[in-house]
C-alpha cells in the first residue's frame, strides 16, 4: 500500500520537475566551486544558480561571462549540463538502459512519454534511441565544419573545443559561447558559414524530436504526421516574416545592422529571426535596437520553438491551433480542420491554456520586475520573455539585475522549461472521484 501511494505521488510530471531541479542544484554546487573558475575565486551560489539553471534550462542569460571566468572544469560543467537538459535527463537514462541491455518497464516508459511530450507509448523506446542518436550525430557533423572554420583564426586544438561546445550550444538552443565580454557571435556578423552552421543547428533542434525522426519520410516522398507538416509550414513562415520584419525595423538602425552592407543586413536579420525563436546567440546589440524590433523580438520569443524539441515558448503548433481556432469563430465554423484533419478540442483548449498561462506569468513578472528594477518597461519585458521561452537574448540587462530580479528569472528559465502547463499538473491534487462528474450548463456573455 505505502509503494502504491508513493507511485501516485511520483507521476511523471513531478518526477521531471523534482529531477531537473535536483539537476540544477548539483550544476550549482560544481559551478560555484573555486576549481571552476579562471581566478580560483568561489562564484556567489545565487550566481551559480543562475548559470545552472540557464544551463540547464537551454536558455543562455548569464550573469558572468562564459568564456573569460570559468576555465575548461567550469565550461565543461556548463555544457554538459546543457546536453543533458536539452535531451532530457530521462531520455538520456533511457538510451544508457537500452545500451547495457537493462528492461525498461511502465514507469519508466511513462516518464520517457510525458519528457518526449508525446501522445502515445508505442514506438517510444526507439524514438529515444534515435532522438540520442540523431542529437549525437548532427552536432559531431557540425561540430566539424564549425573546428574547420575556426581554425583559422586559433590554433586547432581550441578550434577543435569551440567547434564542439559551439554545437552542442547551438543545437540544444542554449547560446553559450566562449568568445568573451558578452559579445556572442557578434565578430563573425557577416561569416556566411558561422551564421549558416549555428542557424542550421538552431532551428534543427527546435523542430522537435518526433519531426527530426519523422523527417526521412520527407525524404523519400512517403506520408509524414500532420504535426511535421505543421511544424515545417509553421517554422517556415516565421522564419520569413521573422527575417523580413527585422530588416524592416533595423535597416536604418546604426546602432544594429544600418551601417552593414545589403548582403549582411539580410544574413544579421536572418539570424536574428532563428535565434529569438528560443536560441540566445546573437550577432547584433540589442541593446542598441529600435523600440519596434524589441518587440518584434518579443513576439518571436514568446511563440518560441515546437513541441519536443530543445527550444521553449508557447510552442509552434500551439500558435498555429490557436490561429485555426480564432479563424473558425470568426467564420462561425464548428470544427477546426487542417489538411483534412479535425484537431480534437481537447487540444485547442490545452493550447489556449498554455497561452493564457504563460501570458499571465510574463506580464505578472515583468511588473515585478518593475518594482525591483529601475529600467525601461520595454528592457524588462524583452528579459522576462526570454527567460520564460528559455531563449537567453538580453539587452545586457542580466548582469546587473538585484537578486530578487535573478531569483525570478531563476524561475521564470525553470517553468519555461519544462512548461508552466507541467508545473501545474505536477503541483495539483489529484481528484479522480470528481473528474467524471457533470454540472447543468450556465449562459455567460462574453465579447
Amino acid at each position: 500500500m505505502q509503494k502504491t501511494k508513493k507511485w501516485r505521488f511520483f507521476t511523471p510530471a513531478r518526477v521531471l520537475v523534482i529531477g531537473f531541479a535536483g539537476l540544477i542544484l548539483v550544476g550549482a554546487i560544481l559551478l560555484s566551486l573555486p576549481i571552476a573558475s579562471q581566478s580560483g575565486e568561489s562564484l556567489r551560489f545565487l550566481d551559480a544558480l543562475v548559470e545552472a539553471t540557464s544551463a540547464v534550462c537551454v536558455t543562455g542569460l548569464i550573469v558572468v561571462d562564459t568564456g573569460t571566468y570559468f576555465n575548461h572544469f567550469g565550461q565543461i560543467v556548463l555544457i554538459s549540463l546543457i546536453q543533458i537538459g536539452g535531451l532530457g535527463f530521462m531520455t538520456l537514462a533511457t538510451f544508457i538502459t537500452i545500451m547495457t541491455g537493462r528492461k525498461i518497464g511502465l514507469k519508466e516508459r511513462l516518464l520517457l512519454q510525458e519528457a518526449l511530450n508525446v501522445s502515445t507509448l508505442e514506438g517510444l523506446i526507439r524514438l529515444a534511441r534515435n532522438v540520442v542518436l540523431i542529437t549525437m550525430g548532427i552536432e559531431l557533423v557540425f561540430a566539424g565544419i564549425l573546428a574547420t572554420r575556426f581554425s583559422f583564426d586559433m590554433p586547432l586544438g581550441r578550434a577543435i573545443y569551440y567547434g564542439v561546445f559551439h554545437s552542442i550550444s547551438a543545437f540544444c538552443n542554449a547560446g553559450f559561447d566562449l568568445f568573451g565580454d558578452y559579445k556572442s557571435i557578434s565578430d563573425y556578423v557577416g561569416d556566411p558559414t558561422v551564421n549558416v552552421c549555428i542557424g542550421f543547428l538552431i532551428i534543427l533542434g527546435g523542430l522537435g524530436f518526433t519531426v527530426l525522426a519523422d523527417m526521412p519520410r520527407l525524404f523519400r516522398r512517403e506520408r509524414t504526421m500532420l504535426h511535421t507538416k505543421l511544424v515545417l509550414i509553421t517554422t517556415a513562415f516565421l522564419l520569413v516574416v521573422g527575417t523580413i520584419g527585422y530588416y524592416l525595423f533595423e535597416n536604418d538602425n546604426l546602432g544594429t545592422i544600418g551601417s552593414f552592407s545589403e548582403g549582411t543586413k539580410w544574413l544579421a536579420s536572418f539570424f536574428a529571426s532563428v535565434t529569438a525563436r528560443t536560441a540566445g546567440y546573437a550577432s547584433i546589440n540589442y541593446e542598441t535596437m529600435t523600440q519596434g524590433g524589441l518587440l518584434w523580438s518579443v513576439i518571436l520569443m514568446f511563440i518560441g520553438a515546437s513541441p519536443g524539441s530543445t527550444g521553449g515558448g508557447i510552442k509552434t503548433v500551439t500558435s498555429f491551433v490557436i490561429m485555426l481556432y480564432i479563424i473558425n469563430v470568426i467564420s462561425n465554423r464548428e470544427n477546426t480542420v487542417v489538411f483534412g484533419r479535425q484537431v480534437a478540442r481537447q487540444t485547442i483548449y490545452k493550447s489556449l491554456v498554455i497561452s493564457v498561462m504563460a501570458v499571465l506569468l510574463v506580464v505578472f513578472s515583468t511588473m515585478i520586475l518593475t518594482i525591483t528594477e529601475h529600467v525601461d518597461f520595454l528592457r524588462l519585458l524583452f528579459e522576462t520573455t526570454s527567460a520564460f521561452a528559455t531563449v537567453g537574448l538580453s539587452t545586457n540587462l542580466t548582469p546587473t539585475l538585484s537578486d530578487p530580479g535573478r531569483v525570478l528569472i531563476i524561475i521564470l528559465m525553470y517553468i519555461g522549461r519544462l512548461g508552466p502547463l507541467t508545473i501545474a499538473v505536477a503541483l495539483a491534487a489529484r481528484q479522480v472521484d470528481k473528474a467524471n462528474l457533470k454540472y447543468p450548463e450556465g449562459n455567460l456573455y462574453v465579447g
